[in-house]
This record gives C-alpha cells, structure tokens and sequence, in this order.
C-alpha cells in the first residue's frame, strides 16, 4: 500500500467524493436564498448612502443608483467634522469598559460559583434584587455625581461599569459545571483564589467570557444616554450622541460643513451613510466572535 493511500486510510479520507445529492442542492438553495435575503437591507443602505439626493427624491431608493453622490460621507469625515474625535471616544469607552465590566462580571462569578465562599446564595440574591427592582434616575444621577463623573470620560464608562446581573449569572453557571477537583488539586498545591481564578476558571470559561464582552462591547458601543445626562463637552461627546445630534439638529449639519446652505445637505443619503458608520465597526468584529456569541446564548438554557 502506498503512502498516500495510508494517509488516507489513517485521516479518513476518501479517494472518490461522493456527489452532491438533489437534497443537498436544494438545501444550498434554500440557506443561500435567506442569507441573500438579509444581506439585501444591508445593500440597499448602502447603495442609498452613495446616492445623490436629487435622485432620492427623483426616483426614490433603488439598488443601483443613476446619480451617485459621495457628499455625506465627504460631510461626516471633513476637516471640520467631529465624528473623527468620536470615533476615537467611543473607541477608547468601549475598550476600556467592556475590559473592566468582563473581570468585574468573571470575578463575582467565580467568587458565587466557588462553594468554599460562605453566604454565596445570599450575595446571589443581593445580585438578583436589581433584576427585579431599580431606583430610578434621579438617584442614579444623584450617585454619578457625588463620584465626580462629570465631563470625563469616567461618566461614559463607570455608570455602564456595573455589571449585568444577567451576564453575572451566565458566567457564574458556566463556571458551576468546572469540575471541582480542579480547584481541589490547585489548592493542595498552595495555589490561592486569585491564581485559581485567572490561571484556570477564567481561561476554561473563555466561551462564556466572549459571550458577554460582545454584549457589553455593543451595549458601550451604542450608548448615547450617559453622554446625555453626564457630559456637556462635545469634545468628549462619543459616536452614537454625536450621530444622533448630527442628525437632529440642523445646527450640528452647519458645524460639519460650515458655508454650506441648509437646502444643500444630503438628508436621506446622510441617514443611511451615518447608519453605516455606526454600525460598522460591530458588523467587522462579530464573525470574530460569533461562535461564543452562539455559546453564549445557549449556555442559560442548558444549566441551572
């Protein structure tokens, strides 16, 4: 026999592949059909983004433009604009805070799921209450500003820093199916909590960690709401305000391209092309993280 063939014979693989079958074809058909289904909103933006106004007007959205127009994205990106310093807000926000809400969130789940913590059922119920019940704004205000977060970019990261309960749980039930004997044979070797924590529970608990930076990154990323009520300097107003003033404001469109007529700004092409700059930077990073995304939102429906 030769090498090749046991190769093959050793990784299972066949000399003849097997020919698609109708059923197979049909399937193809059927998931490509969908996927081109949702990619078509996604395309149409676009393709409204790079066109013109006047041919908005004229003939109205369509996939393929008759006038094509870069005006809105010459607008959000000028010399003049702020969405670059934005852009560069709600980067830093976001990284920072998912980085910290994620050890937070891992570091209360370790401590309720680690069974020589006394009182842990009791501190688990203490994380449940505001599940259930919220003060209201007007404490959460009063406390933001007691801390001093008031135009720094604290106020867009510390008020958000406390964790979701809900991600706190996931973590901590992910972390209840390690076996213990891993934690046992750690501690026989003099290794401590913390070590325990970051050099095993964290690394096994990857999948779930992953889940739930996504969902603090996204929740970070989008967040306008603290920027309204904690930050009067717009140059530390992130993404999402400033998109949101940009377009809700016709002052703000005078600021990004000052000179120009108001009659003259785009508006249906700066809606969409706005949506894309927003939206962008979270629709590169998610096929990156799609599985644990996947995992994540399965892992609290399969344990207790």
């Amino acid at each position: 026999m030769s090498i090749t063939a046991k190769v093959n014979n050793r990784t299972g693989i066949r000399n003849n592949l097997d020919p698609i079958t109708t059923s197979q074809i049909l399937i193809y058909l059927f998931v490509g059909f969908f996927a081109f289904i949702g990619l078509m909103p996604m395309i149409l933006v676009t393709m409204i983004s790079i066109t013109s106004d006047a041919s908005i007007k004229a003939n109205g959205y369509q996939f393929i433009p008759k006038e094509f127009s870069l005006t809105a994205y010459r607008m959000i990106f000028s010399p003049t604009s702020s969405i670059i310093p934005s852009y560069g807000v709600s980067i830093t926000v976001t990284f920072l805070g998912t980085l910290l809400a994620v050890l937070i969130t891992g570091m209360a789940a370790f401590t309720l799921s680690n069974k020589s913590v006394h009182y842990r059922n009791s501190l688990a119920l203490f994380f449940f209450i505001p599940m259930v019940f919220n003060a209201g704004l007007v404490p959460w205000y009063m406390m933001c500003r007691a801390l001093g977060l008031k135009d720094n970019l604290l106020a867009l990261i510390i008020p958000s820093l406390m964790f979701s309960s809900y991600n706190m749980f996931l973590c901590r039930n992910f972390m209840k199916g390690i076996p213990d004997s891993f934690m046992e044979s750690a501690k026989l070797d003099g290794a401590s909590d913390a070590l325990i924590a970051f050099r095993i529970y964290f690394p096994l608990s990857t999948p779930v960690l992953a889940a739930i930076g996504l969902f603090y990154g996204v929740a970070y990323w989008n967040d306008w709401f603290n920027a309204i009520m904690l930050v009067d300097n717009d140059k530390l107003f992130p993404l999402q305000y400033m998109l949101y003033k940009i377009k809700s404001e016709i002052a703000a469109l005078q600021r990004l391209q000052p000179g120009v007529p108001v009659r003259q700004l785009p508006g249906e092409s700066l809606k969409m092309a706005t949506a894309l700059v927003t939206i962008g930077p979270i629709i590169f990073l998610y096929p990156f993280l799609q599985k644990y995304f996947i995992k994540g939102l399965i892992i609290g429906g399969v344990k207790g």
